[in-house]
């Protein structure tokens, strides 16, 4: 179970460096949200420091939820569930 864990945590770092790489140029930085990664990831709690990034970052998620490369994971039900915990609208894309 623990090996389980580290391979999510490891798919984590992996996937916020892939988003800052692709996203930065349009002003967007993925890697921000990794205080949400627990929440979204691991079904963990939700933080505000979580929902702060959220809120920075919001004006960007539909452009995470179109790249395939991690649309899953902007698009999964613990993603959404941040969403609604952080108060913020479900985005419409």
């Amino acid at each position: 179970m623990g090996n389980n864990k580290a391979a999510v945590c490891v798919l984590a770092l992996v996937l916020c460096g892939l988003l800052a790489t692709d996203t930065a140029a349009a002003g967007c930085d993925a890697s921000a949200l990794s205080p949400c990664m627990g929440a979204i990831m691991l079904g963990g709690a939700v933080t505000p420091g979580c929902c702060a990034r959220l809120r920075a970052q919001r004006a960007c998620l539909c452009q995470y939820a179109r790249d395939p490369s991690y649309r899953g994971y902007v698009n999964s039900p613990r993603a959404q569930s941040v969403v609604a915990a952080c108060g913020l609208p479900r985005p419409k894309c």
